[in-house]
Formats: structure tokens, C-alpha cells, sequence
């Protein structure tokens, strides 16, 4: 079954397809077609008449009718996978598509990364797969936080295998402030799906003794901790504009951690409000609302 880590991971890169051809290309000296055009493939396939087999993620490099390159991405924690799989993952897209397969292999682990970057002989004569590996010693430790802000996917992976190191998680935490608001919460969701306990551990105590509030679906316990904490400032300054504010990016925050599209009159109605008990409420529905209009059912009648 994917673990969190897995399923963070790929959704990094889907959500980012170029990341996987700015790693090959920078981090792994990969030489890849020169295209802005990137899109995911279908990653499921058939070697009929045995069985299905599914990639973690394709992705193809030019336009439908002309691929250029694929990249398989592939996430591995452990060396329970084949390798000659990925020999099969990249036989079976290049005779799909018609265009030359670079197998990405992304390892938080030391052994593993070294486990996967030896040659895969097929089976086949003269058919040896070299897989790109993505490991722990290819990722840079980033402690610097205006390059964390200048590269935040890259910054999310230093977390993942490099987070037992303060400066990086700091470094993370500090970029997270320069990102928009609705990019902020998905880059430390990423951060907390990838890494393991104690780095967790380490990202909530750093997270929570800033001014910028966490909220996550594998912490909740932070929602109502941030909510708390809004609360006692609401009282220490009133309803002050800087407090209502901060409310209002509150509830926006929740909602795109949960990853629920904020229409623009949906957010012209948040921003607009000034009642800051009505904003607090309006967060704690966030947390549970399956779309954003189930903010306002409770008091919809005194909004107009």
C-alpha cells in the first residue's frame, strides 16, 4: 500500500510536472528536449495477456501528437520493487509514445537510492536499463531561505531528507512566509506527508513558534491550537483590522490546505468581512465544509 510519503510525493510532482525535468536536468545532469510543454500520461499499461502494471507517474515532454521524451517517476522507500520493472515501464512508454524514456527514481533513503542506481539488465540482449536516481546525496541541505523561497519544491525534498537538520526546517519555515497564501499550506503539506516522525515533530515545534499559522489534515490538533491562539489575540487587541485580517487569511488558509477552490466572489466575501466572530466560525466550518459555500449555510440569512 503508498505510504503518505508516496502519495506526497507524487502529488509534489504532479502538481509541478516540470520538477521532475528541472531535477534531471540540474541535479542529475540529465540532457532533456528543450520544451515548456509538459503533461501527465495515463500511467497504467497492459503486457497482455499477463497483467496490468502502473507507474507512479508519466510524464511527456511536447505536445500529444509529437511526444519528445517521457519521464517515469517513480517513488521508492524501500527495495521491494523489481528493478527490471522499471526496465518494463520504460520498454512498454517507448513503444506507446515513440520517444526515448528516462526512468526517475526518487529514494529518501541512502541505501535504497544505491540499490536502484545500478544497471537493470532485462533479460533482453543488449536491452540494460541505467535508471536516473533521485537520493539523498543529490539533494542539497537548504539553509539559506531566500533560495527555499526561490525553489520551494526543491526546498520541500531538503526537508524530507535532510530535515533532522534545524537550519533546513528553519530555512523552509522562513520561506513559507514569502509565498503566496494559497501555496503556502500545500508546500508544508507536502513537507509533513514526505518526512518521517521526528522531522515532523520538528517542522510543528518550528511552524508553531512563528507567526504563521499550520494547518493539517495529518496534524489537526494545530487547528485548534492556531485557533486558540487566534482567539486569546482577538481578545488581548479587539477587533482591530490587523486581527480580523489575519482572521480572514485564516480561513483562506484552510480552505486551500484542503485543496477547495475559492471562487473570486468567495473570497471577496471573506476579505470583506469585518465581524471577526463571524470569521472565526466561518474557519472552524472550513475545516470539515465539502465545498466553500457550506461556510455560509448557518448564516447566510444575515449576510445579505
Amino acid at each position: 500500500m503508498p505510504s503518505p510519503q508516496h502519495d506526497s510525493l507524487i502529488d509534489l510532482f504532479r502538481d509541478r510536472p516540470q520538477l521532475a525535468v528541472e531535477l534531471l536536468r540540474d541535479l542529475l545532469g540529465h540532457d532533456l528536449p528543450t520544451t515548456t510543454l509538459v503533461r501527465e500520461e495515463n500511467s497504467t499499461f497492459n503486457t497482455r495477456p499477463s497483467d496490468d502494471l502502473e507507474a507512479d507517474l508519466v510524464l511527456v515532454l511536447g505536445p500529444p501528437q509529437a511526444p519528445a521524451h517521457a519521464i517515469v517517476v517513480e517513488i521508492q522507500k524501500d527495495t521491494s520493487k523489481d528493478p527490471r520493472q522499471l526496465a518494463r515501464y520504460a520498454a512498454a512508454f517507448w513503444l506507446q509514445l515513440r520517444c526515448a524514456v528516462t526512468v526517475l527514481v526518487v529514494c529518501p533513503d541512502v541505501r535504497t537510492a544505491a540499490y536502484y542506481a545500478r544497471p537493470i539488465d532485462s533479460g533482453l540482449p543488449g536491452y540494460r536499463l541505467q535508471a536516473c536516481v533521485l537520493g539523498p546525496d543529490a539533494i542539497p541541505a537548504i539553509t539559506d531561505a531566500h533560495q527555499a523561497a526561490a525553489q520551494p519544491e526543491l526546498a520541500t525534498l531538503a526537508v524530507m531528507v535532510h530535515g533532522r537538520e534545524r537550519k533546513v526546517v528553519e530555512a523552509f519555515a522562513a520561506a513559507l512566509a514569502d509565498l503566496p497564501d494559497d501555496h503556502a499550506p500545500k508546500y508544508y503539506e507536502y513537507a509533513y506527508g514526505m518526512s518521517a516522525p521526528d522531522v515532523r515533530r520538528l517542522l510543528e515545534e518550528i511552524m508553531t513558534s512563528t507567526s504563521w499559522p499550520v494547518y493539517s489534515p495529518f496534524a489537526r490538533e494545530h487547528y485548534g491550537r492556531g485557533r486558540e491562539e487566534g482567539r486569546a489575540e482577538g481578545r488581548a487587541e479587539g477587533e482591530t483590522k490587523g486581527g480580523v485580517r489575519e482572521a480572514a487569511r485564516m480561513v483562506l488558509l484552510v480552505l486551500a490546505t484542503r485543496g477547495l477552490e475559492v471562487p473570486d466572489e468567495v473570497r471577496d466575501r471573506i476579505t470583506a468581512c469585518t465581524d471577526l466572530a463571524r470569521l472565526e466560525s466561518w474557519a472552524a466550518r472550513a475545516v470539515t465544509a465539502r465545498t466553500v459555500h457550506d461556510l455560509f449555510d448557518e448564516t447566510a440569512a444575515g449576510d445579505h
